[in-house]
């Protein structure tokens, strides 16, 4: 297993930008495709953003393209996601998730271990 711990979600207006993180510890961080995902109060989990292993491929759901960029530093153990142009619509609670030794995926399930969560609530 691999611990994850989410941080950096908060209050921010609308148009504005936050960066989370996600720490790994437990295991070589470099072992695992990593993923984010968020859910709001009354929705389904979906998928927002993942990454290979190396860092060189990304994915991300439609509705985030061209705000959102994911990234990793191995070094440090830890992936990011730096959220920018932020709407009303995605406030939610933002998961990261570990896949180990293999490519990144949009399903919740494929992963591994995942981290308990932080709130972004984006207000209008």
């Amino acid at each position: 297993q691999v611990q994850l711990v989410e941080s950096g979600g908060g209050l921010v207006q609308a148009g504005g930008s936050l960066r989370l993180s996600c720490a790994a510890s437990g295991r070589p961080f470099s072992m695992y495709a990593m993923g984010w995902f968020r859910q709001a109060p009354g929705k389904e989990r979906e998928f927002v953003a993942a990454i290979s292993r190396s860092g060189v491929t990304t994915y991300y759901a439609d509705s985030v393209k061209g705000r959102f960029s994911i990234s990793r530093d191995n070094a440090k153990n830890t992936v990011y996601l730096q959220m920018n142009s932020l709407k009303p619509e995605d406030t939610a609670v933002y998961y990261c998730a570990a896949r180990s030794l293999r490519a990144p995926s949009s399903n919740w399930g494929d992963y591994d271990d995942w981290g308990q969560g932080t709130q972004v609530t984006v207000s209008s």
